[in-house]
Protein backbone atom coordinates (compact mmCIF):
# COMPACT_ATOMS: atom_id res chain seq x y z
CA UNK A 1 0.00 0.00 0.00
CA UNK A 2 2.99 2.32 0.25
CA UNK A 3 3.02 4.76 -2.63
CA UNK A 4 4.91 7.90 -3.48
CA UNK A 5 3.51 11.15 -2.14
CA UNK A 6 0.68 12.49 -4.30
CA UNK A 7 0.70 9.34 -6.47
CA UNK A 8 -3.08 9.64 -6.83
CA UNK A 9 -2.59 12.83 -8.87
CA UNK A 10 -1.18 10.76 -11.74
CA UNK A 11 -3.88 8.08 -11.46
CA UNK A 12 -6.46 8.80 -14.19
CA UNK A 13 -9.11 6.94 -12.17
CA UNK A 14 -8.83 9.32 -9.19
CA UNK A 15 -10.73 12.58 -9.73
CA UNK A 16 -8.93 15.78 -8.80
CA UNK A 17 -9.61 16.96 -5.25
CA UNK A 18 -8.31 19.57 -2.82
CA UNK A 19 -5.44 17.92 -0.96
CA UNK A 20 -4.10 20.95 0.89
CA UNK A 21 -5.50 19.63 4.21
CA UNK A 22 -5.56 16.11 5.65
CA UNK A 23 -8.50 14.09 4.34
CA UNK A 24 -10.24 11.31 6.26
CA UNK A 25 -12.00 8.78 4.01
CA UNK A 26 -14.54 6.84 6.10
CA UNK A 27 -17.39 4.34 5.74
CA UNK A 28 -20.38 6.66 5.59
CA UNK A 29 -22.83 3.81 6.29
CA UNK A 30 -21.21 2.66 9.52
CA UNK A 31 -22.49 4.18 12.77
CA UNK A 32 -19.09 3.53 14.40
CA UNK A 33 -17.22 5.35 11.60
CA UNK A 34 -19.71 8.22 11.45
CA UNK A 35 -19.39 8.53 15.22
CA UNK A 36 -15.64 8.83 14.76
CA UNK A 37 -16.18 11.67 12.26
CA UNK A 38 -18.53 13.43 14.71
CA UNK A 39 -15.84 13.09 17.39
CA UNK A 40 -13.21 14.61 15.10
CA UNK A 41 -15.53 17.45 14.08
CA UNK A 42 -16.11 18.26 17.74
CA UNK A 43 -12.46 18.09 18.82
CA UNK A 44 -10.64 19.37 15.72
CA UNK A 45 -10.31 22.94 17.00
CA UNK A 46 -7.86 23.84 14.20
CA UNK A 47 -10.30 22.46 11.59
CA UNK A 48 -7.40 20.55 9.99
CA UNK A 49 -9.40 17.65 8.65
CA UNK A 50 -11.72 17.29 5.71
CA UNK A 51 -13.96 14.26 5.28
CA UNK A 52 -15.06 12.04 2.44
CA UNK A 53 -17.47 9.10 2.46
CA UNK A 54 -15.88 5.96 1.05
CA UNK A 55 -19.11 5.33 -0.89
CA UNK A 56 -18.53 8.42 -3.06
CA UNK A 57 -16.89 8.07 -6.49
CA UNK A 58 -13.72 9.77 -5.18
CA UNK A 59 -13.69 7.61 -2.04
CA UNK A 60 -14.01 4.40 -4.09
CA UNK A 61 -11.28 5.58 -6.47
CA UNK A 62 -8.92 6.25 -3.55
CA UNK A 63 -9.60 2.80 -2.08
CA UNK A 64 -8.79 1.21 -5.44
CA UNK A 65 -5.70 3.41 -5.89
CA UNK A 66 -4.28 2.12 -2.62
CA UNK A 67 -5.12 -1.49 -3.46
CA UNK A 68 -8.02 -1.71 -1.00
CA UNK A 69 -11.41 -3.28 -1.61
CA UNK A 70 -13.71 -0.43 -2.66
CA UNK A 71 -16.74 -2.28 -1.22
CA UNK A 72 -15.29 -3.47 2.10
CA UNK A 73 -14.23 -0.51 4.20
CA UNK A 74 -12.23 -2.24 6.93
CA UNK A 75 -9.87 0.69 7.19
CA UNK A 76 -10.33 4.41 7.11
CA UNK A 77 -7.81 6.22 4.97
CA UNK A 78 -5.99 9.30 6.14
CA UNK A 79 -4.46 11.24 3.28
CA UNK A 80 -1.93 13.66 4.67
CA UNK A 81 0.79 15.48 2.74
CA UNK A 82 -0.11 13.37 -0.28
CA UNK A 83 0.39 9.99 1.41
CA UNK A 84 -2.16 7.41 2.44
CA UNK A 85 -2.13 6.02 5.97
CA UNK A 86 -4.20 3.02 7.02
CA UNK A 87 -5.31 0.93 9.99
CA UNK A 88 -3.56 1.68 13.29
CA UNK A 89 -1.02 4.07 11.73
CA UNK A 90 -3.76 6.18 10.15
CA UNK A 91 -5.87 6.20 13.29
CA UNK A 92 -2.99 7.18 15.56
CA UNK A 93 -2.08 9.99 13.16
CA UNK A 94 -5.70 11.18 13.01
CA UNK A 95 -6.10 11.28 16.78
CA UNK A 96 -2.67 12.85 17.35
CA UNK A 97 -3.58 15.56 14.83
CA UNK A 98 -6.32 16.77 17.17
CA UNK A 99 -3.66 18.22 19.50
CA UNK A 100 -3.20 17.83 23.24
CA UNK A 101 -4.37 15.74 25.09
CA UNK A 102 -5.21 13.51 22.10
CA UNK A 103 -1.64 13.68 20.84
CA UNK A 104 -0.70 11.42 23.77
CA UNK A 105 -2.07 8.56 21.65
CA UNK A 106 1.35 8.51 19.97
CA UNK A 107 2.44 6.23 22.82
CA UNK A 108 0.66 3.44 20.92
CA UNK A 109 3.38 3.66 18.26
CA UNK A 110 5.50 1.74 20.75
CA UNK A 111 3.35 -1.32 20.08
CA UNK A 112 4.60 -3.51 17.26
CA UNK A 113 2.62 -2.56 14.15
CA UNK A 114 1.46 -6.17 13.77
CA UNK A 115 -0.15 -6.07 17.22
CA UNK A 116 -1.68 -2.60 16.75
CA UNK A 117 -3.05 -3.55 13.32
CA UNK A 118 -4.47 -6.82 14.67
CA UNK A 119 -6.41 -4.85 17.30
CA UNK A 120 -7.55 -2.35 14.65
CA UNK A 121 -8.63 -5.18 12.33
CA UNK A 122 -10.61 -6.89 15.11
CA UNK A 123 -12.55 -3.71 15.79
CA UNK A 124 -12.98 -2.99 12.06
CA UNK A 125 -14.32 -6.49 11.34
CA UNK A 126 -16.83 -6.19 14.16
CA UNK A 127 -17.75 -2.50 13.85
CA UNK A 128 -21.12 -3.18 12.25
CA UNK A 129 -21.96 -5.70 14.99
CA UNK A 130 -20.86 -3.19 17.61
CA UNK A 131 -22.60 -0.10 16.25
CA UNK A 132 -24.73 -1.11 13.25
CA UNK A 133 -25.44 0.69 10.00
CA UNK A 134 -27.09 3.96 9.19
CA UNK A 135 -27.96 5.61 5.92
CA UNK A 136 -25.37 8.38 6.21
CA UNK A 137 -24.02 11.04 8.51
CA UNK A 138 -25.68 14.38 7.87
CA UNK A 139 -23.35 17.27 8.72
CA UNK A 140 -24.68 20.55 10.01
CA UNK A 141 -24.55 23.51 7.62
CA UNK A 142 -21.36 24.78 9.33
CA UNK A 143 -19.71 21.35 9.07
CA UNK A 144 -20.74 20.79 5.45
CA UNK A 145 -17.88 22.89 4.06
CA UNK A 146 -15.38 20.42 5.56
CA UNK A 147 -16.77 17.53 3.50
CA UNK A 148 -15.43 16.72 0.07
CA UNK A 149 -18.04 15.56 -2.42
Amino acid sequence: MTRAAYSYRSDADVPDFADDQPLIVFDGECVFCSGWVKFVLKHDKQQRYRFLAAQSPLGAALYRHYGLDARDYETNILIEEGRGFFKSDGTIRMVAGLGFPYSLVKIFRLLPRRVADALYEFIARNRLKIAGRQSCMVPTPEQRRRFVS
